[in-house]
């Protein structure tokens, strides 16, 4: 029989490497991925590892790791094996779709740009892939993890794809003919190995002389402008079927094998984006509406846990239970009233941490139940899908007993660290994570311990079936995870950050989307930070007693917790805030200038109702971030809106919007809000009726006391460290 995979070989030595250079360039995000999920310790499947660079790095990243590269190519895998070399690093040669490892061996599985090869060549069979799934599946042990990062089928809905004619020949020669005339190949090309290959596709009358315009179903369109540019290996690539499934049915596929998914998440590679598909094809819905441009990629990841153990939860609607009250505040200056949501209690985030090997990690409560984070909210701007089980720090709710204290006993009781093991304890930043709408403050406690790397067994106490499990992520790592969207809890990044500044430690290189700020060609007026602090304390609000602003509103779900065969578990019902009218998106933006070869970020001094009942005063320093009307939907259309709304709120012209790394939620047990953090580079500032403050991007990270506002925290490290500044 032949061999199915022939037909990918590519050719000679050179040839290899001129593949797997381009492929090399993604490792690092790949990694990222990869290790936010992992622990350091135990064994992992590179599974089509392709070059080893990314084994080699999770092998040189993890010594206590066990790393075993595979692909089903013997030239691979020698050319793997020539180049690295590592104690705890392995390669083989093996077919991902069958056996290759014993069930129960592995403590996680990553599967990188390879399962749409076992599709392509492998007939075209959609279902192939998550049959290969389920095989690997068995190699799990409990609690361990699967890792996807492939392509992600947008669904069957008609498009409009809009191609350039002048960038090349009015010819069929691949490396010298325009979009528009490559788009001819595909179409005749596309699935080559299939016994009809090709696709389907309507010709549209043209607006532009310039421009064609086609009509096609969205997976196909997709399928074009993924590999428009792979034109050196267009034969080979264009046999290939990258999309094989669409993010629901990833989602029920890894439910139905036992898993309980923890991330899902499209990805963008910015270099792609900015040099491949801004301004180089144009992708509208028929009725004129423009679309993003497609996910470059996909990451799924999903946790092997028993059959008593739930995978999903479904939310039905429950009568409020009373947990959460909603308060209103009038402005006494304007005589507009603000909703306020209130929690109970005080809430400490403890982050316990160790050195080993002179690296910092941190201890996390990884898998935790957060079904509130899919309740009633709407999709968020990049396609993601908000996880259920989420890792976070280990949230401890202080009642009348000291901090220490309280945390100690904490540790002991829910993550088994002794009281013994406790080396040190350090009061760490203090902030309201969204003191737009919820009153709550955190307290970061920074607790040194002796070393602990996993800690699978914790007490039941999230009312559901699990509450996941403690195990360390290397700190540097876990930042760079949540650069590309691997970590969705904000809490965790930000103690991390005030963690690794407080011991000298390096952040490493920032791997999200480069930032540039261009030198201001006019004059920015800057503010020190003792003229931040000068300002006279304020207290704008007084409670009002028998009305709401109607902005907020508190909602109750009853939450089925479900396993794998769809039995309902555990039920519990929980209460969360959503806003009314807006929707629960959020974007949030750092204005950067740069002067005198210094960066500065813009801040608003405005008053929070939040604040005003924690500290006693209203006045705080954010950066501006605005709920997204529920009517701009993607990326394309809110940093539009954004831009708008910088100029006519703040007088700033943007020059340019980069995305500051992945999406968080800033408060998980309280409200589904999600953040989408940008940085902007202003050009010039307007006379406006709310100016901005311009202070020191560097110095402020200092300033514990200053940077209160969570959202404001988040942009400030993640814009500094894009920038170099932490270096």
């Amino acid at each position: 029989m032949a061999d199915p995979y022939r037909a990918q070989l590519r050719g000679n030595r050179g040839a290899y490497e001129r593949y797997l250079g381009g492929m090399d360039a993604s490792m690092q995000q790949k990694v990222a991925l990869t290790a936010a999920h992992i622990l350091g310790q135990g064994s992992i499947a590179d599974m089509g590892m392709g070059s080893g660079t990314g084994s080699h790095a999770l092998a040189a990243l993890y010594p206590g790791l066990q790393v075993i590269g595979v692909d089903v190519s013997e030239q691979m895998v020698a050319i793997a094996a020539e180049r690295y070399a590592l104690p705890n690093l392995s390669f083989r040669t093996g077919d991902v779709a069958t056996r290759v490892f014993e069930d129960g061996t592995l403590d996680a599985i990553l599967d990188s740009s390879v399962l749409h090869h076992v599709t392509s060549f492998g007939g075209y069979d959609r279902g192939a892939a998550m049959r290969a799934l389920a095989v690997q599946v068995d190699a799990l042990r409990p609690h361990g993890v699967l890792v996807v990062r492939d392509f992600l089928d947008p669904g069957e809905d008609p498009v409009i794809l809009e191609l350039p004619r002048d960038d090349g020949t009015d010819d069929d020669t691949v490396a010298t003919c325009s979009t528009a005339r490559l788009f001819d190949r595909f179409a005749r090309e596309f699935r080559s190995l299939a016994p009809a290959p090709g696709c389907a596709f309507e010709e549209l009358p043209a607006r532009d002389p310039s421009r064609r315009r086609v009509a096609l179903p969205h997976r196909l369109a997709v399928e074009f402008v993924l590999r428009k540019d792979y034109r050196a290996d267009w034969v080979t690539e264009v046999m290939e079927e990258y999309t094989y499934a669409t993010q629901a049915e990833f989602e029920a596929a890894y439910r139905g094998m036992g898993l309980r998914v923890i991330a899902s998440v499209p990805i963008r590679n910015p270099w792609i984006v900015r040099h491949r598909f801004a301004g180089k094809f144009g992708l509208s819905t028929p009725g004129g509406v423009e679309l993003d441009p497609p996910a470059t990629n996909y990451v799924i990841v999903g946790e092997k846990v028993p059959a008593d153990c739930g995978v999903e939860f479904r939310e039905r609607p429950h009568a409020p239970i009373g947990f959460l009250r909603l308060h209103a505040y009038r402005d006494r200056a304007t005589g507009r009233t603000f909703d306020l949501v209130a929690r109970p209690h005080l809430t400490i985030d403890a982050l316990p941490w160790f050195e080993h090997d002179g690296d910092v990690f941190v201890l996390a409560r990884m898998s935790y139940p957060r079904p509130i984070l899919r309740a009633a909210a709407d999709p968020p701007q990049d396609g993601s899908r908000s996880p259920q089980y989420v890792t976070e720090p280990m949230t401890v709710v202080q009642d009348d007993a000291p901090v220490a204290q309280t945390i100690e006993e904490a540790l002991a009781d829910r993550a088994g660290i002794a009281a013994t093991s406790i080396r040190a304890f350090e009061e760490g930043p203090v902030f309201f994570p969204s003191p737009g709408g919820v009153r709550e403050e955190i307290r970061t406690a920074l607790v040194e311990i002796d070393p602990l790397f996993v800690q699978p067994d914790v007490p039941e106490r999230s009312g559901f079936s699990a509450s996941g499990r403690i195990a360390a992520i290397e700190a540097t790592q876990l930042l760079r995870a949540a650069q590309v969207g691997g970590i969705a809890d904000a809490r965790l990044e930000l103690g991390v950050h005030a963690l690794l500044r407080r011991r000298g430690h390096p952040t490493g290189p920032w791997i999200g989307e480069a930032t540039v700020v261009p030198e201001s060609a006019t004059t920015v007026t800057t503010a020190t930070l003792e003229a931040l602090r000068s300002r006279a304390p304020r207290r704008a609000y007084v409670r009002e007693a028998a009305t709401t602003a109607g902005f907020l509103e508190i909602r109750a779900g009853a939450f089925d917790e479900r396993s794998a065969t769809g039995e309902v578990l555990h039920t519990r019902v929980l209460e969360y805030v959503v806003p009314s009218t807006l929707g629960t998106n959020t974007i949030v933006v750092a204005p950067l200038r740069r002067h005198g070869g210094q960066v500065f970020l813009g801040l608003a001094d405005e008053d929070r109702p939040a604040a005003q009942c924690m500290t006693g005063r209203s006045d705080l320093w954010v950066v501006p971030a605005w709920r997204v009307p529920r009517d701009v939907i993607g990326l394309r259309a809110a940093r539009a809106w954004l831009a708008e709304r910088l100029e006519r709120e703040h007088g700033l012209v943007v020059g340019e919007l980069f995305e500051l790394g992945g999406r968080y939620h800033p408060s998980s047990g309280t409200t589904p809000e999600v953040g989408f953090p940008h940085a902007a580079a202003i050009t010039d500032e307007r006379p406006s009726a709310a100016p901005l403050t311009w202070v020191e991007l560097g110095a402020l990270l200092g300033a514990d006391d200053l940077l209160r506002d969570g959202h404001t925290r988040v942009v400030a490290w993640r814009a500094a460290h894009a920038l170099g500044l932490l270096a």
